[in-house]
């Protein structure tokens, strides 16, 4: 895998992935940025959001479960000194369906966590990492 970050000015920079996707970031206002980009620790928190998403997605899909939505909204909190890792971060998965098991949504998201979703695994060296969910049946 690789990777490409070019700075344009300021603090804003152009990230470019291996798979030839590009982003802009850019840092904050009280350092020079001028909001034209996410900051790159929003980033990784994303990074985790959709890696996790992935995981679930794909095993609720292998157990033939009929998901029609899933949201993961996620909160952290960062260490007040630098390096200001993250130190606690909670992800809540809504996940809404038609005839959606609570076994097999707990049993995704213990998978990805544990198992499966290496973000959420690397940022766990730093952070507590705790998750929970709610179901919506349509």
């Amino acid at each position: 895998m690789k990777a490409r970050v070019k700075w344009i000015e300021g603090t804003a920079m152009m990230a470019e992935s291996g798979s030839g996707h590009a982003v802009i970031m850019d840092g904050p206002p009280e350092f020079g940025g001028r909001n034209l980009g996410m900051r790159p620790m929003e980033m990784l928190l994303l990074g985790m959001g959709g890696c996790t998403q992935f995981d679930v997605m794909l095993i609720l899909g292998r157990a033939r479960q009929q998901v029609t939505d899933c949201v993961v909204e996620i909160e952290a909190e960062r260490a007040d000194s630098d390096p200001k890792v993250f130190t606690r971060i909670h992800a809540h998965f809504i996940i809404t369906g038609h005839d959606l098991s609570e076994t097999h949504v707990a049993r995704a998201i213990k998978l990805s966590a544990e198992k499966y979703c290496s973000a959420s695994i690397m940022l766990g060296a730093s952070a507590t990492i705790t998750h929970d969910y709610e179901i919506r049946h349509v």
